[in-house]
């Protein structure tokens, strides 16, 4: 089959990959109809993180082609939608709502990759949800979104406590901030500061709920942040970027007793003990538990309520994806789907 693989820094291939194949009696094999590459694919990508022929991809939809002798909640031609980490769903930290960090947890990119035409999936019935039916080709891209970024903001949103009579503040304007303008707004709060420099990022959050859009950085967006709510910081912050500066403009843009959902991949992030405890703020986060809320998700998604698909502004074949990771380099596309 036909794979994205990573060879180094800045070399993106698409080459022959190995066929998956049913390994363990938990395990299915899915077609995939759509990929995409995500933000933090781009850390590796820049030389942030160590790369050496590694196989690309964690979000994924696609159709069931095959399944072990174990998997009990679908069939071969299921549509499903999967997690970017996989859970069995079944053990105490996944019963307590954080899949991500199931005893069996494994990242798909790597080890699997579903920037590929067929990928294994492990622990199916713990990984997979399965759609309604078989979807529309319109919410193709609003399923996949599902998979990773729209997930990972929401669990964002909910790490920080979004909800009514709350003002959230959004650190980031790529895929997974719009994605957590878009779960703040779904979860009730009355006002959504996102805060960007672009003009069509500014545009889709205002679209997705956004009540005000601020420009500043640092410092001074969190000096905004303050005049905007009457020099008390909001309710909420959604941090999703993974810098340094993102993660202090958060904290600092949260008011006393607020809330901050981190989900940007850490880089260099350091909080100074003395700030944290006289902070007085809640920071709850990591990689998103995406398996907890995909039924929801799917439903919401299902019911034509909420369009997350339009996140994505560049759309490829498989075989564009070296393209696919430049444009979203140079930041000519915030995000880029991958057809299989």
């Amino acid at each position: 089959m036909r794979g994205v693989v990573m060879h180094s820094p800045g070399d993106v291939r698409v080459e022959e990959r190995e066929d998956p194949k049913i390994i363990e009696p938990t395990d299915a094999i899915i077609r995939l109809a759509a990929t995409c590459i995500c933000g933090s694919d781009l850390w590796p990508y820049r030389g942030a993180e160590p790369v050496d022929h590694l196989a690309m991809g964690h979000e994924y939809v696609g159709v069931v082609e095959e399944i072990g002798s174990e998997v009990e909640t679908m069939k071969p031609g299921d549509f499903v939608v999967g997690s970017f980490v996989i859970s069995d769903n079944t053990c105490e930290i996944c019963q307590a709502g954080f899949q991500s960090k199931c005893v069996h947890a494994e990242f798909v990119h790597g080890t699997i990759g579903t920037q590929a035409e067929r990928a294994r999936i492990p622990y199916a019935d713990g990984t997979l949800v399965v759609t309604p039916g078989q979807p529309d080709p319109d919410l193709i891209p609003s399923l996949l979104a599902a998979s990773d970024v729209l997930g990972t903001g929401w669990f964002a949103a909910v790490a920080a406590e979004a909800g009514p009579g709350k003002t959230v503040a959004v650190v980031g304007d790529g895929a997974v901030g719009l994605m957590g303008v878009l779960a703040a707004k779904q979860l009730g709060a009355d006002r959504i500061i996102a805060m960007s420099r672009h003009t069509e990022r500014q545009e889709l959050a205002r679209f997705y709920g956004a009540t005000d859009i601020v420009e500043e950085r640092g410092d001074d967006g969190v000096a905004r942040i303050n005049e905007l709510t009457n020099g008390l910081g909001a309710h909420s912050v959604i941090e999703a970027v993974g810098t340094q500066e993102s993660m202090m403009q958060a904290m600092r843009a949260s008011r006393p007793g607020g809330h901050v959902g981190f989900v940007g991949v850490s880089h260099g992030v350091t909080i100074d003990g003395g700030e944290l405890f006289f902070s007085e703020v809640h920071l709850l986060g990591g990689p998103a538990p995406v398996r907890r809320f995909l039924p929801e998700l799917i439903e919401l998604i299902w019911n034509r309520k909420i369009d997350p698909g339009k996140v994505f502004d560049l759309t490829l074949p498989l075989e564009q994806a070296a393209e696919g990771y430049k444009a979203m380099d140079e930041r000519r596309a915030t995000k880029v789907m991958l057809t299989v």
